[in-house]
């Protein structure tokens, strides 16, 4: 059986569920002054290394969502790479502005940050981005597609078609706010995971099982007050139910980027964004024709750098390695 919430915040392991990893920078951006701002983005940079990875979140998760990936990245590897993760608008520790987000204008803020630290060479980002996070880096490639070196969109569409599900989700994760419920909502969050993961043992070797992990730093999530925060999550969900590109727009990012520099990565059972929008990607984008790849992972769900994390990373060097030669 699954640990409760209660026995989640007992457990010995919990305190140190997020890893202090040391960034190499940290700090905060002020963006926006041209676009309704100016507001703060927080972010860290991990590593020192020539290849220089944007690792962009998605929907109501923070920064430190991506702490596999900026170990295996930023840390393992730290002369090989640098790895910028920050915190989206409305969300974490950057600013929560009440007004309208789109997908595009959070890659405006994104390219910002980007310009602040100095990453502005051409094709110099191998930017990944994950369901919400993966419509932003859509958005990237089509404003500024002489900046990307590769293209790694993960779990994500170019829009949503069929949003009953989708918006059946937000209401869950919305009402998980309300303490009372909070176990019954962890179960509805954790059904975007694969069973099998979620039962196997806790790959860190601290907590029972992956699904107690996986509770554990939702709940740290959540008892941030601050940082996750109902007007930010309405906010950032709003871009993502808005967001669209065209066939023809997503031919420009392949005839910019270049397709053999984009790859596609998702699951088959991921119920928030199904793996038909991942078909749709592909196909928008050129498909094999164009160069693009496709992986799709059997049995997986929404959350693939947890679910598969070393094919991840595997597949994530394997496309820095390969457009380097191109």
């Amino acid at each position: 059986m699954p640990l409760t919430v209660a026995e989640v915040l007992e457990h010995p392991a919990y305190p140190h569920v997020i890893r202090r990893l040391q960034p190499t920078k940290k700090g905060k951006v002020a963006i926006a002054s041209r676009r309704g701002g100016p507001f703060d983005i927080a972010f860290e940079v991990h590593g020192s290394g020539p290849n220089h990875l944007v690792w962009v979140m998605g929907l109501g998760a923070f920064m430190w969502f991506w702490q596999r990936q900026t170990k295996d990245f930023g840390h393992d590897q730290n002369s090989k790479y640098s790895c910028l993760v920050f915190d989206n608008r409305g969300m974490g520790e950057s600013d929560k502005p009440i007004m309208r987000y789109t997908t595009s204008e959070m890659a405006r803020d994104t390219l910002e940050v980007l310009d602040y630290l100095g990453w502005t060479s051409r094709r110099e980002l191998h930017v990944i981005g994950i369901s919400m996070g993966g419509m932003i880096a859509q958005e990237m490639a089509y404003l500024e597609p002489e900046r990307i070196a590769s293209l790694t969109l993960v779990s994500t569409a170019a829009e949503l078609k069929s949003t009953v599900g989708y918006i059946e989700n937000l209401r869950n994760r919305i009402n998980i706010l309300i303490p009372k419920s909070v176990d019954v909502q962890l179960d509805e969050v954790k059904s975007r995971v694969s069973h099998s993961w979620l039962c196997a043992p806790d790959v860190d070797g601290e907590f029972p099982t992956n699904g107690d992990r996986f509770a554990a730093q939702e709940i740290t999530k959540r008892r941030d007050k601050g940082g996750f925060t109902r007007r930010g999550f309405l906010c950032q969900a709003v871009s993502t139910v808005t967001h669209k590109k065209t066939v023809e727009q997503l031919h420009k990012v392949t005839e910019t980027v270049g397709g053999s520099r984009i790859q596609i990565l998702h699951g088959t059972i991921d119920n928030l964004i199904t793996v038909p929008h991942a078909h749709v990607l592909y196909d928008r984008l050129g498909g094999k024709a164009a160069g693009v790849t496709k992986t799709i992972f059997e049995g997986r769900g929404h959350y693939l750098p947890w679910e598969e994390r070393p094919k991840f990373r595997a597949l994530i060097e394997a496309l820095v390695e390969k457009v380097q030669a191109l």
